[in-house]
């Protein structure tokens, strides 16, 4: 799903907490022996000094004690000497982001940050969404393997539409274990212009309201240097109601739970997984449906990625994506590859195209401009078929566009970035991590 976001507020949380001073009341022995009289001070200052508070170590108040500077008068000498005044908003919110993007893992256990803001989407209008980032590390003294990630997010528009989810990457002692989650719900009012690409690109579009969640874990085990091996389970709720035209589903049901469980190979020589500046990556992964796991048929998906990464210049890497998908006979509609959304073919409507088989590629130019500050640009194609007997190489579909980077933890970057398709199809996205 596409957010174009117009408008970007950080929002910050932690402030900084200063104890308050000591009342100074008739229980205070500070108020007590400051209504003394200069001469008595200085006839009992032996027998009271030790019983007097220790003003040093008060954070928001320091206390002059009268035998500092002799009084020849009978008046309280209390007085306010200084105050330590806790920084202004703005200063705490440049604080916050300052030092974002240092690495403390060494330090905690988790070094976590939150930035969000509101957003406006032509198909789930007005916003606010919040991303949030953290990195630990599982051995601490091991620094030989990056930091392990997590992401939260989450969004609420006018429209009706929400989303959370969680996701991310642990790696165990020596990364010789890896486990990867994906989690999320929503509930989005959507279009939809049924299955395949005539439908999506002369066709009508209906609306619905999808109602969706899904689990996905993947762990895998290190065979030799750079290759590993794992097994994945995934869970997806997904319900379509409120149809303008229940014809486009083709007489399928409206809700489905699917559970699959799957193998797969990957060779990964990645240097850090949310933003890589070298390394090549390769899954390829085989789920199985079954009936007896609850599925009302038995199908398949097999998916196949490949990522390449180079160092071009100072701050720039050139990064390339191979993305296929591939599902058999009986999969449901809810489970078709879908083409669109914030990691490929950024700018189209996701879900717009769909079938069972998809194949796209997209090459980007990421590229660090100052500071924490950079830019990418892409460009790609990708095409959905129902059969590579009927694929066809004139309904490829371009894709191209441009985006902002902005480093919010250690090499972990918010994104913004606009996308752009066939036949005036475009759309913002605000999202964290490296698309691919």
């Amino acid at each position: 799903m596409k957010l174009k976001p117009l408008l970007l507020l950080f929002a910050t949380i932690g402030l900084i907490e200063i104890a308050p001073a000591q009342p100074v009341t008739e229980n205070n022995p500070t108020q007590t022996e400051t209504a003394k009289s200069s001469t008595e001070f200085q006839k009992d200052r032996k027998k009271h000094k030790k019983s007097l508070p220790d003003t040093s170590k008060r954070t928001t108040f320091f206390i002059e004690d009268s035998w500092a500077q002799p009084d020849t008068t009978a008046k309280d000498s209390l007085s306010v000497d200084s105050v330590t005044k806790r920084p202004g908003f703005s200063r705490r919110f440049y604080n916050y982001f300052a030092d974002s993007n240092e690495d403390k893992t060494q330090t905690k256990k988790l070094d976590f940050s939150i930035i969000g803001g509101p957003h406006y989407s032509s198909s789930t209008k007005l916003g606010l969404g919040i991303v949030a980032a953290g990195l630990y590390r599982v051995d601490r003294n091991d620094l030989s393997i990056p930091p392990s990630t997590v992401s939260l997010f989450g969004d609420v528009t006018t429209t009706g539409f929400y989303l959370l989810g969680v996701s991310g990457t642990t790696l165990f002692k020596s990364a010789k274990y890896r486990l990867n989650f994906n989690t999320y719900f929503f509930s989005f009012p959507s279009a939809f212009w049924g299955i395949g690409y005539d439908n999506a690109t002369y066709g009508t579009a209906g609306t619905y309201k999808r109602l969706q969640n899904q689990i996905k874990v993947d762990f895998s085990y290190r065979i030799a240097k750079d290759f590993y091996i794992g097994t994945n389970v995934s869970f997806n709720y997904v319900e379509g109601v409120k149809f303008s035209d229940i014809s486009l589903l083709n007489g399928e049901d409206k809700m489905t739970i699917n559970t699959g469980v799957g193998l797969f190979l990957e060779y990964d020589s990645r240097d850090f997984i949310p933003s890589p500046y070298r390394g090549i990556y390769l899954k390829l992964d085989q789920r199985f449906f079954p009936m007896f796991m609850g599925n009302k048929s038995n199908f398949t998906r097999t998916e196949f990625t490949g990522d390449i990464y180079t160092q071009l210049w100072k701050g720039a890497v050139l990064a390339y994506d191979l993305h296929g998908m591939f599902h058999s006979k009986n999969t449901p509609w809810t489970m078709l590859a879908l083409m669109g959304g914030s990691k490929r073919m950024r700018g189209y409507y996701e879900g717009r195209y769909r079938d069972k088989n998809l194949i796209e590629t997209q090459l980007e130019l990421r590229q660090k401009v100052y500071g924490r500050s950079g830019f990418a640009v892409w460009v790609g194609a990708g095409n959905v078929f129902p059969s590579f007997q009927k694929f066809n190489w004139a309904q490829t579909l371009p894709n191209y566009g441009i985006g902002y980077r902005w480093e919010f933890k250690k090499r972990v970057n918010v994104r913004l970035d606009y996308g752009f398709g066939k036949k005036g199809q475009n759309g913002f996205m605000f999202s964290i991590n490296e698309a691919f």
